[in-house]
């Protein structure tokens, strides 16, 4: 598996007339590894791979790492970079341009015989198709978060503050398998809840509000993400409206995913029914975005993104409504992207719950 990664990246870096590359991002390094621990480095050559890493992960890396030169350096890593890209030879040096600082950059240049090339997502875009085993292990920390949020439909009660309901669905998670959260769990009631990011504060849930859960696990270091929305106590008349706006729309999204078809026009079939609805100007967020061994990664799925979906793509189709001083409403679902169409990976119920 890890080989036939290798060899992907090798010929993209071909393309990019590039005699090695210098990774050094953990998603990256650990995608083309198996690697679990951080702070190591991977360079790899048309022929040679090497891991390296000091003394705190030596032994770790021998054991997870199998197809790779385990090296543990001593010293300072600049002088070490400097010595084994002047051994290979090589004169271009790919790196990851969002993750070195330019600070980093400019020491790593200092003395070197080579030229630090920006590698323009290479890795990143060998990552957008993801292979059978990792689907399998977002399909499981999907199915956490779904019996994470099976549970909190019995926790969750008027009187409880949002700090607690964000505890207690954390803690059911980690229960459940999970090795973290994906990110901190938007808990929003109430007003709050027409903040796409609210985090959990102090404020008491009452009745006769939304409260919105999106939410999220690492299992086996691939990510989930999930948003419901419900309502404590029972809704009013626009809160009811709201609520079906975005299911629709969530559900229009929904019946386009498929391969070969661009990801601008998914976010167009849910935004355009949120816009004839009369509830535009308060969807101001992409339709989606990719999941994988990050929580936001390619395709982006908005107005702009020209990107062909294709089979093995992970994305996620969450539509929003968020009025100021009322409230907001969030529907998301992961979504595997399949040869005839897609695959729905949060079976949680979408249809509005009151508690």
């Amino acid at each position: 598996m890890f080989k036939d990664r290798i060899e992907k990246l090798r010929s993209c870096m071909i393309s990019k007339n590039l005699d090695c590359v210098f990774v050094k991002g953990d998603p990256n390094r650990n995608y083309l590894s198996g690697f679990t621990g951080d702070e190591s480095f991977s360079i790899i050559t048309a022929d040679k791979a090497f891991f390296i890493t000091d003394s705190r992960f030596t032994q770790q890396a021998k054991e997870q790492v199998k197809d790779y030169e385990i090296v543990e350096y001593k010293g300072v890593f600049r002088d070490f970079f400097t010595d084994i890209t002047k051994k290979l030879n090589v004169k271009n040096i790919g790196f990851e341009e969002d993750i070195v600082s330019y600070d980093e950059y400019q020491r790593l240049s200092k003395n070197l015989d080579a030229k630090l090339v920006p590698m323009g997502g290479i890795i990143e875009d060998i990552r957008l198709i993801k292979d059978e085993s990792e689907v399998e292990v977002i399909r499981k920390a999907a199915e956490i978060a779904d019996k994470a949020f099976s549970h909190m439909l019995k926790f969750i009660k008027s009187g409880m503050s949002e700090r607690e309901v964000g505890l207690e669905l954390e803690f059911t998670m980690k229960k459940l398998g999970a090795k973290d959260l994906s990110f901190p769990s938007i808990v929003a009631s109430g007003v709050r809840s027409s903040l796409p990011h609210g985090q959990a504060t102090d404020k008491v849930l009452n009745n006769g509000e939304f409260l919105t859960l999106d939410f999220g696990c690492i299992f086996n270091e691939y990510c989930s993400d999930m948003t419901r929305t419900v309502v404590i106590g029972e809704p009013s008349d626009k809160m009811a409206e709201i609520y079906d706006t975005v299911l629709q729309a969530q559900k229009n999204a929904l019946q386009v995913i498929k391969s070969e078809i661009k990801a601008c026009v998914v976010d167009e079939a849910a935004r355009s029914y949120i816009s004839k609805k009369g509830y535009g100007q308060y969807f101001g967020h992409g339709v989606g975005h990719g999941v994988g061994r990050e929580i936001h990664e390619g395709p982006r799925v908005s107005p702009a993104s020209d990107t062909i979906l294709k089979p093995g793509m992970i994305i996620t189709d969450e539509p929003g409504i968020y009025i100021p001083n009322f409230g907001g409403v969030r529907i998301e679902d992961l979504i595997l992207v399949t040869k005839n169409g897609c695959e729905v990976l949060s079976n949680s119920p979408k249809d509005m719950i009151c508690l």
